[in-house]
């Protein structure tokens, strides 16, 4: 049977993140050190030839996608983008740590969210949207190795959620311009909305024998 193999991959980083301050829906491009180090990966490792590349459309995706496979074809996928942190967007852990409505937030479950932010459980759903028309895109147009760009939270939810095997989201997570290949096949998507986790992404580079 026909696998469909998906290279899932983090965006660089942001100027953001290097301060460790929360963006979700907060539209920010890559910094120049984000840009750089994803230039310096692909010197460092192999990225797989693939046949298009969804993309979360925010900046920061979207660049890392232009960086990574240039000459590849870009679709964007709205579903794709990171988790809506609300009233905690833009703001460093440092800022929040005392809040009690974010030390709520940390200890909740699911269903919990930040202020005027979204829930996991939401997250959760439109992951799936999300993947579910990948997969069946891909699947429609004989696509049998594609990538995903998107964003760390996504990553982790989305392997922990229909990843087989199972592991909690904190033992998936994906560094900036890394991240993890998946193979699905119809029956199992379709029979038990789950993929297999195959293994790191990018690959390291195998050195050229010396003769």
């Amino acid at each position: 049977m026909k696998g469909y193999r998906i290279s899932v991959l983090r965006h660089g980083m942001t100027e953001a993140n290097e301060k460790g301050i929360y963006i979700g829906s907060t539209d920010l491009p890559l910094s120049d050190k984000g840009a750089a180090d994803l230039a310096a990966k692909m010197d460092e490792f192999d990225y797989p030839t693939v046949h298009r590349v969804y993309s979360s459309p925010l900046k920061r995706c979207i660049e890392t996608a232009e960086i990574l496979f240039p000459y590849t074809e870009l679709c964007p996928v709205d579903d794709l983008r990171e988790l809506n942190f609300g009233d905690f967007e833009n703001k460093s852990i440092d800022e929040l740590a005392k809040r009690a409505d974010y030390n709520q937030w940390l200890r909740g479950g699911k269903e919990s969210r930040p202020p005027n932010g979204e829930s996991l459980e939401e997250l959760t759903a439109r992951t799936y949207k999300a993947l579910h028309a990948v997969i069946m895109d891909m699947m429609e147009s004989g696509l049998t190795h594609c990538a995903m760009i998107t964003h760390g939270g996504i990553i982790s939810n989305m392997l922990s959620c229909f990843g087989i095997p199972k592991y909690p989201p904190t033992q998936i997570t994906a560094e900036a311009g890394g991240g993890f290949d998946i193979i699905v096949t119809t029956q199992m998507w379709l029979n038990s909305q789950a993929f297999e986790i195959l293994g790191y992404c990018p690959y390291d580079r195998i050195p050229d024998e010396e003769y």
